[in-house]
């Protein structure tokens, strides 16, 4: 079996579910009916940086929120999938539209509707306190929980090996 390490050189696109992998599962809902969630600024510091080095960052969320939309828009994410029945449908159209293999695409996932695009993914990822099933088929299981630093762990990893990872022109921006 390939080390995933290895297959880190191949990554050009990194696809994160949002509920449980971009927060910590908790959803607060308002007595209007609004929800919010929490995000860890760590992990959108190192989303901004991967495309700012032109990696594609995408959403494939089950979950319909303009907080999610907004959190991810003000990274510079433009690729935002919710309400998605089918997340492996999303997850070939998203292939399709810019150009990748599935063993370009590093994956993060924390529950069963992650199965199978974690499964077709090059690198399938999940946060330390993921669902067993998603942990048995993980080619990498971050020591981090959801919310808590996870999606920075993969980033930062596949952006050290590819020697991307703090350039000092970083500092220029």
């Amino acid at each position: 079996m390939i080390n995933y390490k290895e297959k880190l050189h191949k990554i050009k696109a990194f696809v994160f579910d949002f509920d449980g992998v971009m927060t910590d599962g908790s959803v607060w809902t308002y007595a209007d009916g609004e929800t919010v969630r929490a995000g860890n600024v760590k992990d959108g510091y190192a989303i901004q940086y991967a495309v700012k080095k032109g990696y594609i960052v995408a959403v494939i969320s089950g979950a319909t929120s303009a907080s999610i939309e907004n959190r991810m828009k003000s990274l510079g994410v433009t690729q935002i999938y919710m309400g998605c029945a089918s997340k492996i449908d999303t997850f070939r159209n998203f292939l399709e539209k810019n150009g990748l293999s599935e063993e370009e695409v590093l994956c993060m996932g924390d529950d069963i509707p992650d199965y199978e695009i974690l499964k077709a993914s090059g690198v399938a990822t999940c946060p330390a306190d993921a669902a067993t099933e998603i942990k048995e088929i993980a080619d990498y299981i971050s020591i981090f929980p959801g919310g808590r630093g996870c999606a920075r762990d993969v980033i930062e990893q596949t952006l050290r090996l590819q020697q991307m990872w703090f350039q000092h022109d970083a500092l220029d921006w």
